[in-house]
């Protein structure tokens, strides 16, 4: 855990919550072990959202829902959300929730391989004002260029479990094997994040760390 346990304890008894339904959705992600954003996290997307007041959000990586109608939540009411997931198990629960939240109409949940579906995004032209990023940590690299010819300029790129519970710190070989490839798949996601002349980027020690870039209006890639 890369969060303070007592600091974000505080701040979590200050924090007003969601709304009825995202509460028990939350709890059976929970009861069930099925992964959604962290608490933290969610505030954070909260005031992003808030911000940016964005028309068209992409995220890739739905799960059962629970991130897609937080932001929706936080959105204009004239906000399109299109959202991508490959795990066929979870979709039927996602389309559920999507229906009793009440956002189903602002709601288009592609069924597929991210990899494969960004690339049709962009055949389409299509562009967004957010993309949010929670899906395989090993394949951010390779979703990354199809998604900035999806991010509108000014636009948000927000990704999640970034730092791997504090794991990205240290040197492969004191992570398992196993983990090894997405170690250093993290590590240099990061660094073309942070390096990217298109971006402006910050990585923030919450959740399971979260990265925030803006793509510059006038950026100077040369």
């Amino acid at each position: 855990m890369i969060e303070d346990s007592r600091t974000a304890a505080y701040i979590s008894s200050l924090n007003e919550g969601n709304m009825d339904f995202l509460a028990e959705l939350e709890a059976e992600a929970i009861k069930d072990n099925i992964p959604i954003i962290r608490e933290s996290v969610q505030s954070l997307l909260k005031v992003l959202i808030e911000a940016v007041r964005p028309l068209s959000i992409l995220e890739v990586g739905t799960a059962v829902g629970f991130s897609a109608i937080l932001m929706l939540e936080s959105a204009p009411p004239d906000c399109r959300l299109t959202t991508i997931e490959n795990y066929e198990k979870r979709i039927p629960l996602a389309r559920e929730n999507f229906i009793k939240s009440g956002f189903d109409k602002r709601i288009e949940l592609l069924e597929g391989d991210a990899t494969e579906v960004l690339k049709v995004l962009r055949e389409q032209e299509r562009g967004y004002d957010l993309i949010f990023m929670d899906a395989a940590k090993g394949q951010y690299l390779n979703f990354f260029e199809d998604v900035m010819g999806l991010l509108n300029c000014g636009g948000l790129l927000i990704s999640d479990n970034a730092l791997q519970d504090g794991d990205i710190i240290e040197s492969r070989f004191a992570v398992r094997r196993r983990d090894r490839t997405i170690h250093s798949r993290m590590r240099e996601y990061l660094y073309i994040l942070m390096h990217d002349k298109r971006l402006q980027t910050t990585i923030l020690p919450i959740g399971d760390g979260i990265t925030v870039s803006v793509y510059k209006k006038d950026n100077n890639t040369e």
